[in-house]
C-alpha cells in the first residue's frame, strides 16, 4: 500500500533508508568537532526544578555489561556492485562501509563523478577502525517512551529552565505549535523517551538551558543539513527515528558496527545495551570518528544527560519486556463478513526505525488512490481510546489511560470523519473509524496496525507472534513481505486483489 520501500533489517546496519507508510520525514546542523561538542552548563536557579548532580569521573561507574551478543560479522571478502540509476560513488562507498578513496583505487577511477548505469564496481573489504567503547550511556527505558517517562511533564521542565526552547514556535500541519508540543508529539508517535529527546536538543543546540544559543536561527539545529529536514519538527522526527533504528537493530542482533560521517567503520562492542546502541547510531550520522568517540564517552552526551536529569541508570525501569510476556487475545480489525486484503507484511511501526511492528490491510475494492472508505476499522480488543489525532488512534488495553504502560494498539490512517473520540472505552469489534490516507505518508487508503508493550514496539515477525482470530503473522525477511497463517490456510501479503491475499472474519 503506502510504501516508500526502505531497508530496515537486512542483517547489517545500512544507514540509508526511506520512510515507511505512516511516518514523518526528518534530519543534521553544523557538526561540532571532537573539541567543540556541546556540554550543557548548569541551569539557572529555579524554585520548581532541582538541579541534578553530575557524577564525577572518579565516582562514575559504567553499569554491568550485558551478556555479549552474537553480532553479524564484518564483511571479509570483496564484492561486486552494479551501478543503479541515482547512485553516486560516495553513496556506494557509505553503503558498503568503505572510503571513497578506497573504492576509487579498487576500480582505477580518477573522477568520482563519472559513473555509468550498469557499470560493475569491485567493492574492497572495509578497513575497520578501533572498536567502539563499551561505556553504557543510557538504559533501555530511557530510550523508550515507557513507564519510566509516564509522569514526566515536558512543558513544566522546559519552562523551569527558561531556555530558547521554552519560547520556540513553528508551523506544523498548518498550525502554529510550541517547541514542547512538538517534542511531546514526537515522543508519543515514535515512542521515544522525551527526556532523551530533550538531552539530544541540549547536546546539539543548547536550546534547553540557553536563552540565546548560537543555533537559535538555524533551520538545522540538530545537525542534519538535508534541505528537506528543516525546522525542529523534522529534525527531531529524524533523530527519534534514528534512535529507534539503532535500538531495534540491536534488539535483533542485526548490526555489526557504525559508520561515521567520514566513513570510518567502527565495530560495535557486543556488551552494550539497546539504548546505548540507539545513541551511538544517532551520533554516527552526525559526527566524524573523533567527535563521535567524544559524544559516546562519559565526557560527552552522558554528561549533558546527567546535568539535566541525573544518572540515567538511576531512572531505569527494568525489564521493559517481562520474560513471560504474552499477547492478549486479539481479533482482526474489521467487521464480520466483510472481505479485506492483506497488503503489507511486517514493516516499521512508526517510520522505518521502529521495528517491523506493523501490518497493512485494505478493504476489498479500489487499490489505488486516496479516499475515505465506507468500511469500518474496528477494535481488535477491549480497551480505552487514549489518542485520536493526525490519522492515528491508540487503544490502551490495561485501561489506565497511559500509552507508556502495558499493551497498546495503534490504528493508523483512520479518517477524522466518524472517528472514535478520546476517552471512549471500546469492546472488541466496536467501530473505530474509516480507513483512509490521513496521517503520515500513504499512497492509498488502508489501515496500518501495530502493537507496543510498555512503549516498546513489538515486531510482527519476532518471537512474540502477532495473532488475530488465530491468524499468525510471519515475515519473509524482506520489508512488507509476509504471511498470515491459520491452520493449513495461508494468506500472502500482496499489493494486489487476489484470493491469495483476501480474508474476512
Amino acid at each position: 500500500m503506502a510504501r516508500k520501500r526502505s531497508l530496515f533489517l537486512l542483517l547489517i546496519a545500512v544507514l540509508l533508508s526511506a520512510p515507511a507508510c505512516n511516518l514523518a520525514a526528518l534530519a543534521p546542523t553544523p557538526r561540532p568537532t571532537a573539541e567543540a561538542a556541546w556540554v550543557a552548563p548548569p541551569p539557572k536557579e529555579s524554585p520548581t526544578l532541582a538541579i541534578p548532580t553530575v557524577p564525577s569521573q572518579e565516582a562514575l561507574q559504567s553499569p554491568t555489561p550485558d551478556p555479549p551478543r552474537e553480532l553479524p560479522d564484518l564483511r571479509t571478502e570483496e564484492v561486486e556492485y552494479v551501478v543503479q540509476w541515482g547512485d553516486t560513488l560516495g553513496l556506494i562507498a557509505q553503503r558498503y562501509n568503505v572510503t571513497l578513496e578506497a573504492l576509487m583505487a579498487a576500480n582505477g577511477l580518477s573522477d568520482p563523478n563519472l559513473l555509468d548505469i550498469g557499470q560493475v564496481l569491485l567493492v574492497p573489504v572495509p578497513d575497520p577502525a578501533e572498536p567502539a567503547p563499551d561505556f553504557k550511556i543510557i538504559p533501555d527505558s530511557e530510550l523508550v517512551n515507557g513507564p519510566a517517562s509516564a509522569s514526566f511533564d515536558v512543558d513544566a521542565f522546559v519552562r523551569a529552565y527558561g531556555g530558547y526552547l521554552s519560547s520556540y514556535q513553528e508551523e506544523v500541519d498548518e498550525k502554529l505549535v510550541s517547541g514542547t508540543q512538538i517534542l511531546a508529539r514526537i515522543a508519543r508517535e515514535y515512542s521515544v523517551n522525551p527526556r532523551l529527546l530533550l538531552a539530544v536538543i541540549e547536546y546539539q543546540a543548547g536550546w534547553v538551558t540557553q536563552s540565546n544559543p548560537a543555533t537559535a536561527n538555524s533551520k538545522y539545529m540538530l545537525g542534519n543539513t538535508d534541505y528537506w529536514r528543516d525546522g525542529l519538527y523534522r529534525q527531531l522526527s529524524w533523530a527519534a527515528d534514528r534512535l529507534n533504528y539503532g535500538y531495534y537493530l540491536w534488539r535483533v542482533n542485526a548490526v555489526s558496527g557504525w559508520t561515521t560521517l567520514d566513513n570510518a567503520l567502527i565495530p560495535a562492542d557486543a556488551t552494550i545495551n539497546a539504548g546505548t546502541a540507539g545513541v551511538q547510531q544517532l551520533f554516527a550520522l552526525l559526527y566524524d570518528e573523533a567527535a563521535w568517540r567524544v559524544a559516546v564517552s562519559s565526557d560527552g552526551f552522558y554528561t549533558t544527560y546527567a546535568s539535566l536529569f541525573g544518572d540515567p541508570f538511576e531512572l531505569a525501569y527494568e525489564p521493559l519486556l517481562p520474560s513471560d510476556l504474552s499477547q492478549p487475545e486479539l481479533q482482526l480489525p474489521f467487521e464480520l463478513g466483510v472481505p479485506w486484503l492483506f497488503t503489507g507484511g511486517p514493516h516499521g511501526g512508526w517510520d522505518d526505525g521502529s521495528a517491523w511492528a506493523a501490518l497493512d490491510f485494505v478493504p476489498a475494492g479500489p487499490l489505488l488512490g486516496c479516499y475515505t472508505s465506507d468500511e469500518w476499522v474496528v477494535a481488535m480488543a477491549d480497551g480505552l481510546v487514549v489518542r485520536a489525532e493526525n490519522g492515528a488512534v491508540v487503544q490502551d488495553l490495561d485501561g489506565d489511560g497511559l500509552e507508556q504502560t502495558g499493551w497498546t494498539l495503534l490504528y493508523m490512517h483512520v479518517a477524522s470523519y466518524e472517528r472514535v473520540q478520546v476517552g471512549t472505552y471500546l469492546k472488541a469489534g466496536e467501530r473505530i473509524g474509516h480507513p483512509s490516507c490521513e496521517g503520515g505518508i500513504a499512497s492509498g487508503t488502508h489501515v496500518h496496525i501495530a502493537r507496543r508493550y510498555n512503549g516498546e514496539w513489538i515486531p510482527a515477525d519476532g518471537p512474540l507472534p502477532f495473532v488475530m482470530d488465530g491468524w499468525v503473522s510471519a515475515g519473509a525477511g524482506i520489508l512488507y513481505e509476509g504471511t498470515l497463517q491459520r491452520g493449513d490456510q495461508v494468506v500472502v501479503a500482496c499489493e494486489c486483489q487476489d484470493p491469495m491475499n483476501t480474508l474476512q472474519r
